[in-house]
């Protein structure tokens, strides 16, 4: 009933240049909004989509869900109905700013001690060692693994941005044995056992959570952490933030200000002034 509409939603986002899978995530969202008004899409108001997400805040569901479906919306209304969308009269929701879960270096080594699966703990060691988003150890190819010059090369990210970041040592020894003892693949390096093609990412956060319970670790850990604690790590180091920044492929340095919150203070060498004694 609705495949016109999800026609056209591609084609608008195709002018722009977004990702597929952003794409894909919009009619995907847009499908259980189209079926909850039952109205042919081009007799759509913009009163339909207030009425349908204050439901879904009164439901309880979470900002970032929330703000999926908004985006979506937002995008149908505006790109492919143009229609008038007030943000002030249908707003977004406002995120609750956690601070990001950090392993120590000891998690980090436990966490890898007990994967057993080679594929997984190099998949783990990767996102340690250079800062990389699931999907974007995922989607690592053969060729963007340079053993000489000690760099991993991330293609066509989040921000659609090419970055080079670290290949720790230790990582490209466990690619290494990965390597040799897993088929040596030549084009996908993390290739899925039953399909050859991309690993989903769920089967990653699927072993780390196994991993993670294995190795006794009390904290909430998802593959992210790992990002995290690699850019929280090097601030402890010394590293500047701004290198961080570059590695880690953010565009605004706000995004990687966040460290500066979840640092070991004592590390950075920060005392505080109930501590500092005035000169007598």
């Amino acid at each position: 009933m609705y495949e016109d509409i999800f026609e056209l939603v591609t084609i608008a986002a195709q002018k722009r240049n977004l990702k597929e899978s952003t794409t894909k995530a919009y009619c995907h969202a847009l499908s259980p909004f189209l079926n909850a008004t039952g109205k042919p899409w081009q007799e759509l108001t913009i009163a339909d989509v207030d009425d349908y997400l204050t439901a879904k805040r009164l439901m309880g569901i979470l900002p970032e869900t929330y703000n999926h479906y908004y985006g979506a919306l937002r995008f149908m209304y505006k790109r492919v109905l143009k229609l008038n969308w007030d943000e002030d009269e249908i707003p977004r929701m406002k995120r609750d700013r956690s601070l990001p879960t950090v392993l120590s270096r000891e998690e980090v080594n436990a966490i890898l001690d007990v994967t057993t699966n080679l594929k997984y703990k190099a998949i783990f060691a990767v996102m340690y060692s250079g800062g990389l988003r699931a999907s974007e150890t995922t989607h690592l190819h053969y060729e963007d693994i340079s053993r000489s010059n000690h760099f991993i090369h991330i293609r066509n990210t989040k921000n659609r941005m090419d970055r080079y970041t670290i290949l720790a040592d230790r990582t490209l020894d466990i690619l290494t044995q990965y390597w040799f003892q897993c088929g040596r693949p030549r084009n996908i390096l993390f290739p899925s056992q039953t399909t050859g093609e991309y690993l989903d990412i769920s089967a990653v956060n699927q072993v780390l959570r196994r991993s993670s319970e294995r190795a006794r670790i009390p904290k909430h850990v998802t593959s992210h952490a790992f990002r995290h604690s690699f850019a929280s790590h090097l601030l402890e180091a010394g590293c500047d933030i701004k290198y961080i920044q570059a590695l880690l492929g953010h565009l605004d340095p706000k995004s990687t200000e966040i460290y500066l919150h979840v640092s070991n203070k004592t590390l950075l060498g920060i005392k505080s002034p109930f501590d500092i004694q005035e000169d007598s």
